[in-house]
């Protein structure tokens, strides 16, 4: 049996690298799960967002329909008029807000979706929608209701404010104008954090399967050293998907004046000129609904992309990763999911690796991960030097056994206890030696050559 380990291929990439990232990455990486699955993504996400404006539109319509219908069987201007055309206001507005909410839960069904993908695709794990949504169907009522009630609490909050600011109008109108601005000018920034320090409820909840409360306090406590990071990549893209709408709706503006033009060229309110209207509408609001489901998937991978920065720094979530990849390379199967073990896990701090060689490696704030089968360098000391040692000095052969070499002729060691003879006179010469009983060998000579005192054939 071979001493060496079965070869075995190298790990498939995901859409993002399993250590800690960067700005720069979870930026550059924001679009990455939609070319990674865009059939599945981006066809649900619009499929989503056609049937949450379809619900909004007919059932808006339909109570509006129903309810301003009693105004034509009464005379304009009476008590009964005035009160029927207040009361079915209020009925539209309310039947409005009550779908939005609705359209605004299909949403968020989609971001649970995308965070499942995203999880998945980091592992360069490509599943179908159906095991996606099999995956968020345990927590679906939860994103719902958390959902609504943040709507609630906003529009609770929006109310007091407004309320208050009405009731201080009536007695003193400068005010409460100065007050609505500062309001405004407050509301900006407190909106911002809140949505920050909340963006990673929806991940957490679809892939801790946590309740409504403990998400929160994960969201809150998981984005700290990363609330910036999170804000910016968050301010980027709805800043950039706002102007790209913005440049998308002049054209479509130019073109349905120019189809009004051309068909009714009177201006006359034709048939024909209310037909180039629709038109040019509905296209207008069918491209809008392709650029809402792109902005609504980016933004929920973006918040997932945080989230898994956030767990790898602050819970060693990569390590994790890195061996559910490995076992599963391996051909393991059966495997725990990586992202519900050691939730809450706390590390120690890596050490900051410095710049520059010997380390090839940027200074990211982490030190490098050992190689497996390796135990880590002891701490304190100091690296091994980069590159390979010199190999080992050759070593000259023995002598052969018996053998020693000759002292040298014409003289020998004075022998112990004699004075040395004085200077000027002549040494003694030397007490011939018994030749060694076993003769030297001939010295080596390169092959081919013939020594020299030896004659020649």
């Amino acid at each position: 049996m071979s001493a060496y380990p079965a070869w075995t291929p190298a790990s498939r990439p995901g859409i993002i690298p399993l250590h800690p990232l960067t700005f720069g990455t979870i930026l550059g990486r924001s679009f990455a799960a939609l070319r990674h699955n865009p059939k599945v993504l981006l066809g649900f996400a619009l499929g989503v967002q056609v049937l949450a404006y379809l619900l909004l539109i007919v059932g808006v319509g339909a109570a509006a329909w129903a309810s301003f219908s009693r105004l034509d069987t009464l005379r304009v201007g009476t008590d009964d008029y005035n009160a029927v055309l207040a009361g079915s206001t209020v009925i539209t507005a309310v039947s409005a807000f009550v779908l939005g909410l609705l359209a605004g839960a299909l949403g968020v069904v989609v971001q649970g979706v995308v965070v499942s993908e995203v999880a998945h695709a980091a592992l360069a794990e490509r599943l179908p929608l159906r095991t996606l949504w099999r995956r968020v169907k345990p927590v679906f009522w939860r994103l719902i209701a958390y959902t609504l009630m943040l709507t609630l609490a906003l529009v609770l909050v929006i109310g007091i404010v407004v309320g208050g600011i009405v009731a201080i109008g009536f007695t003193a109108l400068p005010v409460a104008v100065g007050l609505s601005v500062l309001v405004l000018l407050a509301a900006i920034p407190l909106s911002l954090w809140l949505s920050t320090k909340l963006l990673l409820v929806p991940a957490t909840i679809v892939l801790e399967h946590a309740r409504i409360g403990e998400a929160v306090r994960r969201s809150w406590t998981l984005i700290r050293g990363r609330f910036w990071v999170a804000l910016g990549v968050t301010v980027i893209i709805s800043v950039v998907f706002g102007a790209i709408s913005q440049v998308i709706s002049i054209p479509f503006s130019f073109l349905t004046s120019g189809l009004s033009t051309v068909i009714a060229p009177t201006g006359d309110p034709e048939p024909s000129a209310i037909v180039a209207i629709i038109i040019g509408a509905v296209l207008t609001q069918v491209v809008t609904l392709l650029l809402q489901s792109v902005a609504l998937v980016v933004q929920a991978t973006v918040a997932t992309l945080v989230y898994i920065d956030s767990r790898m720094r602050r819970e060693g979530l990569d390590l994790d990763l890195l061996a559910y990849v490995e076992r599963r390379d391996a051909g393991a199967t059966g495997l725990p999911d990586p992202y519900r073990e050691h939730v809450g896990r706390q590390i120690a701090p890596r050490a900051a690796v410095p710049a520059g060689p010997p380390y090839p490696y940027p200074a990211q704030g982490y030190g490098p991960y050992p190689s497996q089968g390796h135990a880590p360098a002891a701490q304190g000391h100091a690296p091994a030097p980069q590159g390979y040692a010199p190999p080992p000095q050759a070593y000259a052969p023995p002598p052969p056994q018996g053998y020693a070499p000759p002292p040298p002729q014409g003289y020998a060691p004075p022998a112990e206890g004699t004075l040395p003879p004085p200077p000027g006179d002549a040494p003694a010469p030397a007490t011939p030696t018994e030749a060694p009983t076993t003769a030297a060998p001939p010295a080596w000579t390169p092959p081919g050559t013939a020594p020299a005192d030896r004659e020649a054939p």
